[in-house]
């Protein structure tokens, strides 16, 4: 009662802030629900495990995808939507289905492809009358889906929706929803890129995912949710846990000890509780059994897929080899970078011999998630398999790193470059980047501005004047103001390194 107590004086929530916090709470109440194991309660106690904040019971999965496609095409019989005919009608049909779309968050985390969703309609338009309708488009998604996890995609081919979208990004300077370009050299044009990187220096979006190595994983259809998350349509991801690699370090002898020891014990107890979470999601909760976007076939059970997720790669590897100075460490120290590709090796193989239930799609198998990190994670926990903020290289330099590791997190990774002012008035020279960090197994790439207020924290966006606002015992309308302001006090997630333009020039 103490907790509720404390939700309900809070002054800095909103009323719906409020009554997440304490749907959260209740959910979270009951430890009984799903029996885990003494040694999982241990490790997660030990903080060496965690659950994200996913409650204890589990009423829907953490991650859900629908088929816009599939609206568009029959409507909703349930929600008594009709195929729409034109644009209005297309808005309004999403506006209404995106309320009844749940996640962890409670709010919709995939929007949908929406220039190809939106293009047979928007062209049929005046291109103003098209621009005004998409621009209340957007307020309604600021204003009522109001978390920063709420994602959009476009791309990868140019076009009027496209480019109206980036227009009225710049123009409106909104946190949300957050934006994804699926680029493909081949598929997207430069003028259509360059416009992406001038939109993503001034707004923080859109990021640039790998289109042909998403497509390598998952096919066409695939979606990209919350921060970063490669996941099906029509589908999602069931439940995302973490290990926390360097208190999942401590007690290690050295690093052999760690990789054949004390990193197995870890694994299993982390797949244990996602076996467990999702059997019962399956089979005991009501998702899969009655919620109308299963029975009408808007996701689907088989597309569903476990995340994996794991932080502070860098941390792990420097502390295993006594490396008290980060920018000695991991991503700038030869032997660190090469124990800590050991450490992902050993991850991915001992999780990919796992049998998953219920995940058709992957074969029956997680995949690993670099998770961005939550607001109450300290230095010792950098995001993923990111080097540590204050030890960044240069851009060049830090790619190199990132190239190694993206490939193994088919369910999302990337790393956010924050550049100087210069950069407004030459976007040209950062296009290249992007395109030969890709070609190289760069997964994602994210940017902005050092002036922006509209900033990438760890994975999703906030802006910097919010986060004042909450400094100022105010109210944030965006739910994860509270998380960028943690991300930021606790593990300075808005300090990282400025990008110089001699940074590129030199290399």
């Amino acid at each position: 009662m103490s907790e509720a107590l404390n939700i309900v004086k809070d002054t800095t929530l909103t009323y719906k802030q409020q009554l997440l916090a304490l749907a959260r709470l209740g959910e979270s109440t009951d430890d009984e629900t799903i029996k885990f194991s003494d040694e999982y309660k241990k490790a997660k106690a030990e903080g060496a495990l965690c659950d994200l904040n996913e409650g204890k019971l589990t009423y829907r999965p953490r991650y859900i995808c629908p088929d816009y496609d599939l609206l568009f095409e029959k409507g909703c019989d349930f929600l008594e939507l009709n195929p729409p005919k034109d644009l209005l009608e297309a808005i309004n049909v999403l506006e209404i289905f995106y309320s009844h779309v749940p996640s962890v968050t409670a709010y919709p985390v995939y929007l949908g492809d929406l220039d190809r969703l939106l293009e047979p309609f928007v062209i049929k338009e005046d291109r103003e009358y098209a621009k005004k309708v998409l621009k209340l488009f957007l307020l309604h998604i600021d204003k009522v889906l109001t978390d920063s996890f709420v994602h959009a995609v476009i791309g990868p081919k140019d076009s009027v929706t496209g480019r109206l979208l980036l227009e009225l990004t710049e123009e409106m300077q909104l946190a949300i929803p957050n934006l994804t370009l699926k680029y493909d050299p081949e598929l997207t044009s430069d003028d259509f890129a360059l416009a992406c990187v001038k939109c993503m220096l001034k707004t923080a979006k859109p990021s640039f995912a790998n289109h042909r190595m998403f497509v390598k994983e998952w096919g066409e259809r695939y979606a990209i949710a919350s921060c970063y998350n490669g996941l099906l349509q029509a589908g999602g991801g069931f439940t995302l846990p973490r290990l926390k690699l360097f208190e999942c370090s401590l007690n290690a002898k050295d690093p052999e000890d760690f990789i054949n020891n004390e990193l197995p014990k870890y694994i299993d107890l982390q797949l244990e509780y996602m076996d467990k979470k999702i059997k019962f999601c399956v089979e005991e909760s009501a998702f899969f059994k009655s919620n109308f976007l299963v029975t009408e076939g808007f996701v689907k059970l088989e597309n569903f897929t476990g995340m994996f997720g794991l932080v502070g790669l860098a941390e792990c590897v420097n502390h295993l080899l006594h490396i008290e100075d980060n920018k000695k460490g991991f991503g700038m120290n030869k032997e660190a970078t090469e124990l800590g590709l050991r450490i992902m090796d050993a991850i991915e193989k001992r999780v990919s011999e796992h049998v998953a239930p219920y995940c058709d799609a992957t074969n029956h198998r997680y995949r690993l998630h670099a998770q961005v990190g939550i607001d109450s994670d300290g230095m010792e926990d950098s995001p993923g398999t990111r080097i540590p903020i204050f030890a960044e290289p240069t851009i060049l330099e830090q790619l190199q790193v990132n190239e190694k590791f993206h490939p193994y997190f088919p369910t999302g990774t990337g790393d956010i470059f924050k550049f100087e002012e210069t950069y407004e008035k030459t976007p040209e020279a950062i296009l290249p980047i992007i395109k030969g960090s890709l070609n190289n197994g760069l997964r994602y790439f994210s940017g902005y501005l050092e002036s922006c207020d509209v900033v990438r924290v760890t994975g999703y966006l906030v802006k910097k004047s919010e986060i004042e606002k909450l400094n100022q015992k105010k109210q944030s309308l965006n739910n994860v103001t509270i998380f960028g302001k943690g991300a930021q006090d606790g593990g300075h997630a808005l300090d990282r390194r400025i990008q110089k333009q001699n940074d590129i020039s030199a290399g």
